[in-house]
């Protein structure tokens, strides 16, 4: 349950891209489809009142991180289109959106990530994605070790292994931040402290 969002709250939202909402795998417990209707939500919410929207994607094999990123996507080339926003998001973003390309799981690791954060006096994240055991989760540690407070909207994250989300959500999640639906998220903006 999410019992406060700060009044400088961040969404930041993790590989909702095509190379990956596209894949076709299937995911668990919620399908791409979903995470997206949610994430809009949560954009449109973000804007509405006035807080920073981070996306975040992904271009593996890149730069010092080329080793790790091999071992993460194996020694693949991304595809043409691989790295842009779904559309879903594209048509929802705004000037002053902050946009975060990373080189491996985790959007603090090597990115401009905290620096934009503190930029707007952001005190907490709200956090969604593909998926939940990866990126979100890597995300999520990099930002408790900054300080950040942090919310996870559970309906607008998702991952290829139900198990491996269901233990981000059960075991890891429950230590860092407060867990709570797209719609608790949206409920609470509107009465941030």
């Amino acid at each position: 349950m999410i019992t406060a969002i700060d009044q400088n709250t961040a969404l930041v939202l993790i590989d909702l891209q095509k190379g990956i909402t596209g894949m076709g795998r299937t995911t668990a417990p919620h399908p791409v489809g979903t995470v997206l209707e949610n994430a809009v939500r949560l954009v449109d919410a973000f804007h509405a009142a006035g807080q920073p929207v981070v996306i975040v994607n992904v271009i593996p094999a890149a730069g010092a991180a080329k080793l790790r990123a091999e071992k993460s996507f194996g020694a693949m080339t991304p595809p043409p289109g691989f790295a842009d926003i779904a559309t879903e998001l594209q048509t929802r973003t705004r000037p002053g959106d902050i946009f975060v390309t990373k080189r491996t799981w985790g959007a603090f690791f090597e990115t401009p990530l905290h620096a934009e954060l503190q930029k707007r006096g952001v005190t907490q994240i709200v956090l969604g994605g593909i998926s939940t055991s990866i990126g979100v989760e890597s995300t999520a540690r990099g930002a408790s070790e900054r300080g950040y407070n942090i919310a996870f909207a559970t309906d607008a994250m998702t991952d290829t292994d139900a198990a491996a989300h269901g233990h981000s959500l059960q075991n890891i999640f429950p230590r860092i931040g407060e867990l709570g639906t797209t719609a608790e998220v949206i409920a609470m903006l509107a009465t941030r402290q």
